[in-house]
């Protein structure tokens, strides 16, 4: 799936900004055409939609709104159509293109006129971001993420010092990591009943408690012990393990009796959600070594280096797809990294593929007051991993594996 980041959508607000104040100074200069369709859009039935091209056919656009919903955009003949880079601040550099040249995927933002449905817009101008643009940035930044970035449990905050102490379960013991503050660091947190990190929240160093999952990008020290926050993602993810009660397929949700509360829980499964079924030698070897290991009580959320290596171990028996080098996702997130990898290279499974009895382990969202928690990872076939380490829980799953890393900087 294909979506902009909030630096995407923050751009593309900007750029809605820009427009409207150049359109109101051309009016006031000259009574252009574009100047003219400019106030015009200032009436009360103006529409400024934001998404992702679902189809074009002709002059009609259907549009998957960031609102919700499906709008169809008919593109006036005198509209005018330009494409910007992701990241461009103004419409210097905008490009004129042709309506032809939009596709599925492509993200835009529409200036024009609500219709008497109101499910049409009749568009006046479209300022448009390639999707292939979009992925090329998401890489990018992605691979800064990885480069600077590090993650772990939060262990303590200090709002006077202007720190966060995160903890980190390396290859042999815990590690933890100083996050330094400043007045410029961008701190955003999940929502409570979403997977994606463009509905990460603007928040202040107060929201973020112990017992928060956090990633960070920044400048790092030279030993690792230390990072200056550049921009910070936090939240509150649930590690839920038992056996599935029920599944309702037209509700796309599994209920599990989970083995810690001995209660069942309802989680959502939605697209964004990486459904997973282990291999069973690959489950029988991280069940081995934690038997071997004694990792029976890793901490609640964090990584656990013995099941990384099982990891391992499992990848070797299935020949599979092998773990993470030096520069690999477990670098400096934990090690987790190698584990998370091998799963991001699994074929999706479906809810078809799962079955009453089944043992899953699972890493949801905190879930709404009155929503059910959203699976970001469900991970099945682990009935040997339950059986030799109860109490692993959820904890060998990463709440970050949707993406690898936050939107632009992944798929937080």
């Amino acid at each position: 799936m294909v979506f902009c980041s909030p630096k995407c959508t923050r751009g593309f607000l900007f750029l809605a900004m820009f427009v409207v104040a150049c359109a109101a100074a051309a009016a006031a200069r000259r009574a252009s055409a574009f100047g003219a369709q400019a106030a015009a859009a200032q009436a009360p039935n103006a529409a400024r939609p934001v998404g992702t091209i679902k189809s074009v056919s002709g002059n009609n656009i259907i549009l998957t709104t960031d609102a919700g919903g499906d709008v169809t955009v008919v593109v006036q003949d005198a509209a005018k159509l330009v494409r910007v880079e992701p990241g461009q601040k103004d419409l210097k550099e905008a490009v004129p293109i042709e309506l032809k040249e939009l596709l599925a995927g492509d993200r835009i933002l529409v200036r024009g006129q609500l219709a008497e449905d109101g499910k049409t817009v009749l568009g006046t101008a479209v300022i448009a971001m390639k999707k292939a643009s979009i992925a090329e940035k998401q890489a990018r930044e992605r691979e800064e993420w990885r480069r600077q970035g590090t993650s772990g449990l939060v262990s303590g905050v200090d709002p006077a010092a202007n720190k966060i102490l995160i903890v980190q379960q390396g290859t042999g013991e815990k590690k933890t990591v100083t996050v330094h503050i400043s007045k410029d660091t961008i701190l955003r947190r999940y929502a409570p009943d979403s997977v994606k990190f463009d509905d990460a929240k603007p928040v202040g160093l107060e929201q973020i408690k112990p017992g928060d999952q956090l990633r960070a990008r920044g400048t790092r020290s030279a030993e690792g012990s230390e990072l200056t926050a550049a921009e910070i993602v936090s939240g509150t993810f649930r590690n839920i393990a038992g056996t599935i009660s029920s599944i309702d397929a037209s509700a796309n949700s599994v209920t599990v009796q989970d083995l810690t509360t001995k209660k069942p829980v309802t989680v959502r499964i939605t697209a964004d959600s990486q459904v997973r079924k282990l291999p069973l030698p690959m489950a029988q070897g991280i069940a081995a070594r934690l038997k071997r290991a004694g990792a029976d009580s890793p901490a609640p959320g964090g990584s656990n280096a013995s099941a990384t290596q099982a990891a391992r171990t499992g990848e070797a028996q299935t020949g599979g797809a092998g773990a993470a080098g030096p520069g690999g996702p477990g670098r400096n997130g934990g090690a987790g990294g190698d584990f998370q990898q091998f799963l991001s290279r699994m074929p999706q499974a479906t809810l078809a593929e799962l079955q009453k009895g089944d043992a899953v382990m699972i890493v949801a969202t905190e879930g709404g007051p009155n929503g059910a928690p959203t699976a970001i990872t469900l991970l099945g076939g682990v009935e040997p991993i339950l059986e030799a380490s109860p109490n692993t829980s959820a904890s060998i799953l990463s709440p970050w594996s949707l993406s690898g890393a936050p939107s632009e900087a992944g798929n937080p």
